[in-house]
């Protein structure tokens, strides 16, 4: 059979048994099949166009002898091949099904889920999720600090750095901060792992990590109070409290003979900044000045 005809025949894929080995045994058979395996990736140019098959062979065999005499031929496959799988690795991420969502400081926001479950996240967190697998596979990222009502069905994770949180249906609140893990749950049952301590939580029971010290308590409140712009604290230091109050602020706070891991115990709202400044100043006896409008000097009393 006439080269050109096997080719064709080799380009429809209707090839006999004895004509695919005749084929194989062309000089360039192996440059034609890496053409047509890679072709698929790449989008074709509109600078030019071949009308049809014979044009193709006889451009392809004009250029045929500068095929076979160079020698970038195999650094020329190695590049493509990276070309590729670059554009692979491309695709992968731009078609992730991924979702982001995030807070900025003083902000706070509700989303549902893709099976009706709620949250709604504080200041400065976020959290992120795959919802192409979520009937399968409900799991759940979450930096920062989040409260959650869950939609009955299969085991509901949240994931943290610091530990995970696996529930069927319920509310609780999730807090992770630097050095700060924190679990409350409202209603239900939740289990939460981190490192090696795993506890059980029923509605009331808290589960805290605060600067790696694990300590358990109860809750008599319904939700948690920064839903309902309040933060409130129990018996934590001073540096944890002044930084949630630059996460409800967007403002900049700083020490001036101040023991910032002395133990607070009290709240602060989140829509006045002078009434949150004296609600945990005035407690501990201290003051502050506001020397900008996102700069908030603590002072406490010298010695």
């Amino acid at each position: 059979m006439d080269k050109d005809d096997l080719i064709k025949k080799w380009l429809k894929d209707e090839l006999t048994d004895s004509e695919k080995e005749t084929f194989s045994k062309l000089d360039d058979a192996e440059l034609n099949e890496y053409i047509i395996d890679n072709a698929h990736y790449f989008k074709a140019s509109h600078f030019s166009e071949l009308d049809n098959f014979n044009s193709f062979s006889t451009q392809y065999k004009s250029t045929k002898g500068l095929v076979k005499k160079l020698n970038w031929f195999n650094p020329f496959l190695k590049i493509a091949s990276v070309i590729v799988i670059g554009l692979g690795i491309y695709l992968t991420f731009f078609t992730s099904t991924n979702t982001y969502i995030e807070t900025l400081a003083s902000e706070k926001t509700v989303m549902e889920l893709p099976d009706h479950s709620k949250v709604e996240l504080n200041a400065l967190s976020s959290i992120e999720f795959n919802t192409k697998d979520w009937k399968d596979n409900r799991v759940l990222k979450l930096n920062g600090e989040a409260y959650f009502v869950v939609a009955k069905g299969k085991t509901f994770d949240v994931k943290t750095n610091s530990g995970i949180v696996t529930v069927v249906g319920t509310q609780f609140n999730v807090k992770q901060r630097d050095n700060y893990f924190e679990v409350k749950c409202f209603e239900g049952v939740v289990k939460v792992i981190s490192d090696t301590i795993s506890r059980k939580l029923l509605a009331g029971d808290t589960y805290q990590i605060l600067n790696g010290k694990f300590t358990e308590g109860k809750t008599l409140e319904s939700l948690p109070r920064w839903k309902e712009n309040i933060s409130d604290f129990d018996a934590i230091p001073l540096k944890e409290v002044l930084l949630e109050l630059e996460r409800q602020y967007n403002i900049q706070v700083s020490f001036k003979n101040v023991d910032s891991n002395r133990l607070f115990t009290g709240a602060f709202v989140h829509n006045n900044l002078d009434n949150a400044l004296i609600a945990i100043t005035q407690p501990m006896n201290m003051t502050y000045e506001l020397s900008s409008s996102n700069l908030v000097i603590i002072h406490g009393k010298k010695k």
